[in-house]
């Protein structure tokens, strides 16, 4: 992180230790909507050429493996008629964006999924500030797919109140979404969630 932001010095930033992270390949018979899909792609490298990969920065999406469909849009604002995917995915995405953006992005995945449709949120739990010096935080990621194994790291600036899996279930169902599955490994957490199919 330091490279890529030089007014950032060293001594601001606190490095958690190396999670682990095992996507597993899903189910879906049409295209898959990834919120976030620039830079490493991990999403795109699962699913390939099934991916409509969305990211704010053009040059994070230029940076993404080729396969999916790449396009300039916010996550906050979507410009999908409703009901068009089956799958919207969120790696690592929302721990950039203001948390009170985010409600507004679980509102529009839910907008764009088909009823029975699946969001599916790869995140980390930033936990609590230990020292006020140190206020950019960053997660060392080993990323294993089902045939490739991705080294990277996610950093921000570290949020005075601590965020984590808690709080995505109750942004969820807010929403409106149904909690199909959660699990936390050390910092790192999966979320699988359902949009109800109205009786």
């Amino acid at each position: 992180m330091s490279d890529g932001h030089p007014n950032i010095s060293a001594d601001r930033i606190f490095y958690l230790q190396e999670q682990h992270v095992v996507v597993e390949d899903f189910d879906s018979s049409g295209w898959v909507l990834t919120l976030g899909g620039g830079g490493e792609g991990v999403i795109g490298r699962l699913k390939g050429s099934r991916v409509v990969a969305i990211d704010t920065d053009q040059r994070e999406l230029a940076d993404a493996p080729e396969g999916p469909l790449k396009m300039v849009m916010d996550a906050r604002d979507l410009k999908f008629l409703d009901e068009s995917f089956e799958v919207v995915t969120s790696f690592f995405t929302l721990m950039y964006v203001e948390q009170s953006d985010h409600l507004r992005i679980f509102e529009e995945a839910w907008r764009v999924l088909v009823p029975g449709g699946r969001f599916l949120i790869w995140g980390a739990s930033l936990p609590e500030r230990a020292d006020d010096e140190k206020d950019v935080l960053v997660v060392p990621l080993m990323v294993t797919l089902p045939s490739d194994e991705v080294e990277t790291g996610y950093g921000v600036m570290w949020p005075e109140e601590p965020f984590g899996l808690a709080d995505h279930v109750g942004l969820a169902e807010r929403a409106g979404f149904e909690v199909v599955e959660q699990r936390e490994e050390g910092q790192v957490f999966y979320l699988s969630l359902r949009k109800r199919i109205e009786d």
